[in-house]
C-alpha cells in the first residue's frame, strides 16, 4: 500500500504565505508533521508520497527524506489531477490518501485498519451537519456511497478528506480521474466510478475521533482546540 498526502494547492483561503500543510498548530508541529507522526505509528513512512506544487521547495526542505511527485499545473488544476499523478506512481498498489490540511487523531486508524486489511475501498465520514463548503455524501439501501460532492442535497454527513482505494479498484479510479475536469476535486472521480463502473465505496464513520479539515481560520482555531 502507498500513502499519499496532497500538498500542492495554494491554500489561499487561510491567508498564509506558506503552503497550508506547513501551518503551525498550537503544539508547535505543522499539520503535515502531525500527519506524518500519526501515519508512522501504524505504517511505514517510506511508503508516503507527497504531491507538491505551490512553493514546493519549502515543503521538500522541511521534510527532506520524504518522496515527492510534482504537479506543475498546481495553480490550474485541482486535487483530482494531483492525486492522479501520485496514483500513476503507485501503479497497482492500494492507496490511502489524505488532503494535506487534515488534522486528525492517530486513533482514527483503529477504525479504518480492518477495511484496509480487507482491501475494501472506503471514504472516512462523520455525521455532522455540513455547510456549503464541506464535501457531503449519501448512501443507498446497502450502505454504499451513491453521491459525493459539495453540492449533494440532504447529505448524511461530511467526507473528511481521508480515503482508501483498493488495489483492484485503482485502475478504474485512474481512468475516471483522467476523465474529470482539471478543476474537479478527486471526489468527482470517485463519484464517476460509482455511477459508471458500479464500484462499491464504503463510508466509514470516524465521528468518534477528532478530525478537522482546515480551510479557514475558524477551522484552524477548532483544530487547535482538539489538540
Amino acid at each position: 500500500m502507498k500513502i499519499v498526502i496532497l500538498a500542492a494547492g495554494l491554500g489561499s483561503r487561510l491567508g498564509n504565505p506558506l503552503p497550508k500543510p506547513l501551518t503551525t498548530l498550537k503544539n508547535g508541529k505543522s499539520i503535515m508533521q502531525l500527519q506524518i507522526d500519526n501515519i508512522s505509528a501504524c505504517f511505514d513512512i517510506n511508503d508516503i508520497i507527497t504531491v507538491v506544487g505551490f512553493k514546493k521547495e519549502v515543503v521538500m526542505e522541511t521534510f527532506p527524506t520524504s518522496l515527492y511527485v510534482y504537479n506543475p499545473q498546481y495553480d490550474q488544476t485541482n486535487t483530482s489531477k494531483s492525486l492522479l499523478i501520485a496514483l500513476k506512481k503507485a501503479k497497482n498498489e492500494s492507496v490511502l490518501w489524505m488532503n494535506g490540511d487534515v488534522v486528525f487523531d492517530a486513533k482514527l486508524f483503529d477504525a479504518i485498519l480492518p477495511h484496509i486489511k480487507n482491501n475494501t475501498s472506503f471514504i472516512c465520514v462523520n455525521n455532522e451537519e455540513c455547510g456549503d463548503e464541506e464535501v457531503k455524501y449519501r448512501t443507498d439501501n446497502n450502505g454504499f456511497v451513491t453521491a459525493l460532492s459539495k453540492t449533494v442535497k440532504d447529505g448524511e454527513g461530511e467526507a473528511v478528506g481521508i480515503n482508501f482505494i483498493s488495489s483492484s479498484d485503482i485502475p478504474t479510479f485512474i481512468r475516471r480521474l483522467e476523465e474529470v475536469d482539471d478543476n474537479d476535486y478527486f471526489e468527482a472521480g470517485i463519484e464517476l466510478m460509482i455511477k459508471k463502473d458500479k464500484v462499491n465505496i464504503l463510508p466509514v464513520d470516524i465521528s468518534a475521533f477528532n478530525c478537522m479539515e482546515v480551510d479557514f481560520k475558524e477551522d484552524l482555531d477548532n483544530a487547535n482546540k482538539m489538540l
